[in-house]
């Protein structure tokens, strides 16, 4: 039972290994690299907020205006009106596109985090389940007749780390999962809210601004203003999103091919060589082993024997000698062919209860039977334990030599990863149509709406007139005849 030592110390290097799941996800967030990518983003807002802003300042402070005026006004302004048109309706599909986008990205972030939850699951229940049944190993006993105390011992501490690597893992798993939703909810939640807004300022924008309202434009205008450089951080945000999904579905790739070798991943997801892997297996097959030796010892000792009256394992056992259970594994632990006198763990319970005897009161047979049924049913416990331990342990050795890992990494990077990019770029593309169809939509409206109406048209063309006859009325004193020119005056007159 050397062994059973270095074999405890190596479930760390596996609660270890399984915390990296969720490591994985904030590995990339470290990297410069792909946080640079979405500078362009953050440029453009800052670019943009400095700009317009002065642009505002100039306009307000400044009386520094753009006007549409001159002989080719009227279509100007039609070109002004389809261009705005045109602007708000492309906001308005980059507010869809974002709307649908980000309730994909949403559904296949919570899809692919479940899938990780469900296989750290799993790999709990393995934990549990090898952890329950070595417990049970340690009452297994056939007419008094136990496990050795060393390999007692050895089942006391492997259950030990067994259930602090369960136990862990499910605390990890419960708190990052919960960190994770709550960064998503808040993502989708401003997402939402940037449609919504955006989609109502261009909308009531382009209402006030055909309708001439120039002071109430100038709120949406600076509301806008702040909106557009929003929309343009988010944009970089997804940049660096989408980069980070590729690099880390590349990464995957690269360690599903080279789980052993060096690659961006072989700090986040250590793995074990075979020669550590293969010794918690070790450490089952022994206990396996151990199990088989308490029932054969108890048939060839008892059972297929004929004890004197006065023995404490005499209970009138007849018959046909009972066949022994099978050793799954021979003396290197490795695994061997049942011999024809040998009940292998899979049928050995249908075979034994031909040779159950029935007993009295006093506990005896009365029938033919080399044992009596409290003594079948202890038998059968035993091989039910062997035949778990046997089928449990090697999706265990799993999980310790990455197989496990390997596998669901693999699900991950053909299933998951091409839609969470797909989706991420459909966020990008309705971001950048909202962010430049509203920044154009702000231009228009300043210059829409500073647009000469018609009352103001009406008032320009009236004043020529008034000014006429004002001029007309400082001759009022005298008799003048609007029919009478006042260079002809009539003859009498001096």
């Amino acid at each position: 039972m050397s062994n059973s030592c270095s074999c405890l110390t190596e479930l760390d290097v596996l609660r270890e290994m399984y915390f990296s799941f969720w490591r994985l996800f904030f590995y990339f967030s470290a990297q410069l690299s792909v946080g640079f990518t979405g500078a362009p983003g953050f440029i453009l807002a800052v670019l943009w907020f400095i700009s317009f802003g002065l642009a505002l300042a100039a306009h307000h402070c400044c009386g520094w205006t753009i006007n549409i005026k001159g002989k080719d006004s009227h279509h100007s302004q039609r070109i002004c009106l389809i261009l705005l048109i045109l602007f708000t309706c492309a906001a308005a599909i980059g507010c869809i596109l974002l709307s649908v986008g980000q309730d994909k990205f949403h559904g296949e972030v919570l899809h692919t985090l479940n899938y990780v939850v469900n296989q750290s699951d799993y790999t709990v229940g393995i934990l549990r389940n090898v952890t329950q049944y070595l417990s049970l190993a340690k009452t297994i006993s056939v007419a008094q007749v136990f496990l050795p105390s060393d390999v007692m011992d050895d089942i006391d501490k492997l259950n030990m780390d067994l259930n602090t690597a369960a136990n862990t893992l499910t605390e990890k798993t419960s708190q990052n999962s919960i960190k994770i939703k709550k960064v998503i909810n808040a993502v989708r939640s401003a997402l939402i809210t940037v449609a919504a807004v955006m989609l109502l300022l261009a909308l009531i924008g382009l209402i006030l601004s055909v309708l001439g309202h120039k002071h109430a434009i100038h709120i949406f205008i600076v509301s806008g203003w702040l909106l557009v450089a929003i929309t343009f951080v988010l944009c970089g945000v997804f940049v660096i999103l989408n980069n980070t999904v590729s690099d880390t579905c590349m990464a995957m790739e690269e360690w599903v091919e080279y789980p052993h070798a060096e690659t961006a991943l072989s700090n986040v997801l250590p793995c074990v060589d075979h020669r550590t892997t293969n010794q918690t297996l070790v450490q089952s097959k022994k206990i396996v082993t151990q199990i088989v030796n308490v029932v054969n010892e108890f048939i060839y000792t008892y059972a297929d024997t004929y004890p004197s009256k006065e023995s404490p394992y005499y209970y009138n056992q007849s018959g046909p000698m009972m066949p022994p259970l099978c050793y799954p594994y021979d003396s290197q632990l490795q695994d061997r062919q049942c011999e024809s006198r040998e009940v292998s763990v899979a049928n050995a319970s249908e075979v034994w209860q031909n040779y159950t005897c029935k007993v009295s009161a006093s506990g005896l047979c009365t029938t033919v039977g080399r044992v009596t049924p409290v003594i079948y049913a202890q038998l059968v416990a035993a091989v039910n334990e062997s035949y778990a331990l046997e089928h449990y342990t090697p999706p265990l050795l799993s999980l310790q030599d990455c197989n496990f890992v390997r596998d669901t990494f693999k699900n991950i990077t053909t299933s998951y990863c091409p839609p969470l990019s797909n989706y991420i770029k459909i966020v990008n593309a309705g971001l950048g149509m909202i962010s430049v169809g509203v920044l154009l939509c702000l231009v228009l409206w300043i210059l829409y709406a500073n647009r000469p109406q018609r009352e103001e048209v009406f008032v320009k063309l009236s004043l020529p007139i008034k000014g006429s006859m004002s001029y007309k009325n400082c001759f009022g004193n005298n008799s003048i005849k609007n029919d009478v020119p006042i260079s002809n005056p009539p003859s009498g007159e001096v």
